[in-house]
């Protein structure tokens, strides 16, 4: 493959994977290049709308890892969020061509198919099907870790430096450095 060089990736056309989605949802397609600040300026401004109610990202290969950045930030952001999430392969099609000129003038072109994971995240204002594989309710408003009732602490007590403690070398073993230094 060192002598080819990539000319083109285009990925196959799918229909999102969930059903009954309304005409006029939101879709994000994530690419591997695209820039988070863009992405969520755009989603968010969208979902501030009182008549936008849904919004799927999507994104596969490299960029699955920045698809689900983008929706913890929005979930964490707006709350009360409910979501549902779709994983699957797509097949991209890449195309290279021969970097070293053929005798007849001709480039020589390969075809290669991969199959890549890819996400895709439905975020919802309104009630999902619960029992929907991939359903995750929305957050709880005051965090996961915080217990009802519960006095929250007060850090300031906590000491920000840890103890220092001399590694020993168990009494079975002995250290040749500590042999010489005795002697």
């Amino acid at each position: 493959m060192e002598n080819f060089r990539k000319v083109k990736t285009s990925e196959e056309e799918s229909p999102l994977p969930f059903s009954d989605l309304p005409s006029g949802v939101v879709e994000m397609k994530v690419k591997e290049g695209s820039k988070i600040r863009n992405l969520m300026g755009f989603a968010m401004a969208r979902m501030g709308l009182e008549d936008t109610r849904q919004i799927v990202f999507s994104g596969c290969g490299r960029a699955v890892t920045k698809t689900v950045t983008c929706v913890e930030i929005m979930k964490r952001k707006l709350g009360g969020l409910h979501q549902v999430t779709k994983v699957q392969y797509k097949t991209l099609v890449e195309v290279w061509e021969n970097k070293d000129a053929q005798p007849e003038g001709q480039v020589e072109h390969l075809t290669v198919h991969k199959n890549v994971p890819s996400i895709c995240i439905l975020l919802s204002k309104d009630p999902l099907d619960t029992h929907q594989m991939g359903y995750q309710p929305p957050d709880l408003p005051d965090g996961l870790w915080v217990n009802e009732g519960a006095p929250r602490e007060d850090k300031s007590s906590c000491s920000s430096k840890g103890t220092k403690r001399r590694l020993r070398t168990p009494p079975c073993e002995e250290d040749p450095l500590r042999k010489k230094a005795q002697l």
